[in-house]
C-alpha cells in the first residue's frame, strides 16, 4: 500500500450538514486519491455523523472520552494518519481548495513546523455575533507564536512533542504551539485563504459561553507555563482581570454617582467612556476591515468580551480550588 502524501483529520461532534460539506471541499484538493488520506474522529454525536460520513468512504474513528476534548480527537487523528503532513480541520469548515498547495510550499525549511493561512466566517451576515467574531480570525501574515484548530503540520513534530495535550479542553493549540517554539521549530502564518468556518452564533449565550471557554483557557494555560521561559498568556491574562475590573467599576462608580446626585449624567459619562473606548479600538482594528460600523462593533466586542473571559478565569481558579476539571464548555 502507498503511503499518502496528505493526511486530512477532521474532528466533530454533531455538525450535520457541515460536516458532509466540510469533507466534500477536502475531496476537491488536487491530489491523486491514492495521494490523500481522510480520517473523520467523531466525539460522541447522536446525529448520526459517524454512519453518513462512512457512507462517503471516509476512514471514521470514535473516541467517546469520560471528558471531552477537542485534543483527544486531533491526537487519534494524527496518530492512526500514515502521511509525513498532516491537516487538521475541524467539521464546521470549508477548505479553500488552494491552500495545500500554497502551504506545502512553505516547508522547504525544516525548521517549519506548521503553516496556517486565513480562516474566516462563511456567514457573518447571519448575527451581530458572527459580524464581529469575522474579525478574530485576523491576523497579520509572517511568525507567529501559535496557530488555529485549522493547519498544516509535520507529522514528524507532533511525534517529537507527543501531540496535543488531552487534559486541555480549550487553548490546545496554543499550548503544543509554545513546546514546539521551544523546540526551535517555527509557526508560519501565511496569506492564503485558508477555511470557512461556520460559528453558528445567533445569541448571547453563546456569544457568553464561547469568551467563557477563552477565560478558562488564558486561566489554565497561563498557570502552566508562568515559570517557564516561555510565560505563554501571563500577561494577557493578568490584563483580562484588570480590563474587566475596569469595566465594573465605571459601571458602579457612574450608577451610584447618578443615585447620589440623582442625575444620569454621571451614568451617561460612564457610558461615553466605553463609547471612547469602542472608537479607539475600532481605531487601532482598522486594518482588518473597511467597514466603519463592523469595525466600531468589533470595538464594543473587544471590550465587552473582557466580562465572560474574565468570569472563564475565575470559574477555572474555583474548580481547581475544589480539586475538581471542568468539562468541556459548548457554545453550540
Amino acid at each position: 500500500m502507498s503511503i499518502p502524501e496528505l493526511s486530512v483529520v477532521i474532528i466533530g461532534r454533531n455538525e450535520g450538514e457541515r460536516l458532509l460539506a466540510c469533507i466534500q471541499s477536502v475531496q476537491k484538493i488536487p491530489l491523486p486519491a491514492e495521494k490523500l488520506e481522510i480520517i473523520y474522529v467523531d466525539s460522541a454525536s447522536t446525529d448520526g455523523s459517524p454512519e453518513r460520513v462512512a457512507a462517503l468512504g471516509v476512514q471514521v474513528i470514535r473516541v467517546q472520552p469520560e471528558r471531552p476534548a477537542a485534543a483527544i480527537g486531533r491526537n487519534a487523528g494524527w496518530q492512526a494518519a500514515r502521511a509525513p503532513f498532516i491537516l487538521f480541520l475541524d467539521g464546521d469548515t470549508l477548505l479553500h481548495p488552494d491552500f495545500y498547495r500554497r502551504a506545502i510550499a512553505e516547508f522547504q525549511s525544516p525548521k517549519t513546523a506548521i503553516v496556517w493561512g486565513h480562516r474566516r466566517e462563511r456567514y457573518p451576515e447571519r448575527s451581530i455575533y458572527q459580524r464581529v467574531l469575522d474579525l478574530d480570525w485576523v491576523y497579520p501574515a509572517g511568525l507567529s507564536e501559535f496557530c488555529g484548530g485549522d493547519a498544516l503540520m509535520r507529522r514528524s513534530v507532533l511525534a517529537e512533542v507527543n501531540g496535543y495535550d488531552p487534559q486541555l479542553i480549550a487553548g490546545e493549540e496554543p499550548e503544543m504551539c509554545q513546546r514546539i517554539r521551544s523546540l526551535g521549530y517555527e509557526i508560519l502564518h501565511i496569506d492564503c485563504p485558508m477555511t470557512l468556518h461556520d460559528l453558528a452564533i445567533t445569541h448571547w449565550g453563546q456569544y457568553w459561553r464561547r469568551a467563557v471557554r477563552a477565560g478558562h483557557a488564558y486561566a489554565e494555560i497561563s498557570q502552566r507555563f508562568k515559570n517557564t521561559d516561555f510565560p505563554l498568556w501571563s500577561r494577557d491574562a493578568k490584563k483580562n482581570l484588570i480590563h474587566a475590573s475596569v469595566l465594573i467599576d465605571m459601571a458602579l462608580f457612574g450608577a451610584l454617582l447618578s443615585v447620589f446626585f440623582h442625575s444620569l449624567l454621571p451614568a451617561l459619562g460612564a457610558l461615553v467612556f466605553y463609547l471612547a473606548l469602542a472608537v479607539r479600538s475600532a481605531w487601532k482594528t482598522r486594518w482588518k476591515s473597511s467597514n466603519p460600523m463592523t469595525l466600531f462593533l468589533y470595538g464594543i466586542h473587544s471590550h465587552l468580551q473582557q466580562l465572560p473571559i474574565a468570569a472563564g478565569q475565575l470559574a477555572y481558579y474555583y474548580t481547581r480550588w475544589r480539586g475538581e476539571q471542568r468539562r468541556l464548555i459548548e457554545y453550540k
